[in-house]
């Protein structure tokens, strides 16, 4: 799924600053410990880190706001994504080569690391039994925004499944980008099991029309948030909107 591991990788294809960091998220590979959280807004990077005993890294670039720091004696980062797939596929793109590319050589490294990253953040409800400030645990994701076409990738089986099944019971307007599941990681998913409400969350590329909202502009899926909250696959069903989840789950499974 990648270039030859041997070959150095074009400036054009990673881009570092004049100081050696990564383009956007402007931090270095020692900045990057195994166990990261990410939230949407930048103004929640300093809601977590201030839980921290202490922080070592502030770091800033666009929209992306990275604290590095101690909790209950771990390393850990907190990192604002900002919103959307389009930022998602910098944000892991970029972690990944932090960890598994040598800037140096500009060649993939032969032993890969694992992060492990946990998202914090909120979503519209689709269900009328879920009420406002519930917790809900992602199990998988149903993308609408297209990012994961851009990449290779095989199904498991329960993927496979859920695309059938949206499939033959879902009316989806053939303009739209080609719909796709992803399944977020078992043994993180575990690890919260009971402790919230679990579903599949709906991920748009958008807030207004590719979520159902209409302002002046009427949109090409009629009735779309009543249609998803009706899918069924055994006991699977679309629980909630946002705008990130099925990036970060698909991006993560490909990079391992």
């Amino acid at each position: 799924l990648s270039a030859n591991p041997f070959n150095p990788i074009a400036p054009s294809e990673l881009i570092l600053r004049e100081n050696g960091a990564i383009y956007h998220l402007n931090l270095l590979p020692e900045h990057i410990p195994s166990k990261i959280i990410v939230v949407g807004d930048p103004n929640r990077v300093a809601m977590v880190s201030n839980r921290f005993e202490s922080i070592e890294v502030k770091v800033s670039g666009r929209e992306f706001h990275t604290h590095v720091g101690s909790f209950n004696g771990e390393r850990l980062a907190v990192l604002s994504t900002g919103i959307g797939v389009d930022n998602i596929d910098i944000v892991l793109n970029e972690l990944d080569a932090l960890v598994n590319i040598d800037f140096s050589t500009r060649t993939i490294k032969h032993q890969k690391k694992s992060l492990e990253i946990i998202r914090l953040g909120t979503s519209g409800s689709l269900q009328k039994d879920l009420p406002v400030d519930a917790f809900l645990l992602s199990e998988f994701a149903l993308g609408l925004d297209g990012l994961m076409n851009f990449y290779a990738r095989d199904l498991n089986t329960m993927e496979k499944k859920l695309a059938r099944d949206f499939e033959h019971q879902i009316d989806y307007p053939e303009i739209l980008p080609k719909p796709y599941f992803v399944q977020g990681d078992p043994t993180l998913f575990r690890l919260f099991k009971g402790d919230a409400e679990q579903g599949i969350t709906a991920t748009a590329s958008g807030f207004y029309g590719p979520q159902g909202r209409m302002l002046r502009l009427k949109t090409n899926f009629k009735n779309q948030n009543e249609h998803l909250a009706r899918f069924r696959s055994e006991d699977h069903r679309i629980t909630n909107f946002e705008m990130e989840t099925s990036a970060l789950y698909g991006l993560s499974q490909l990079l391992g």
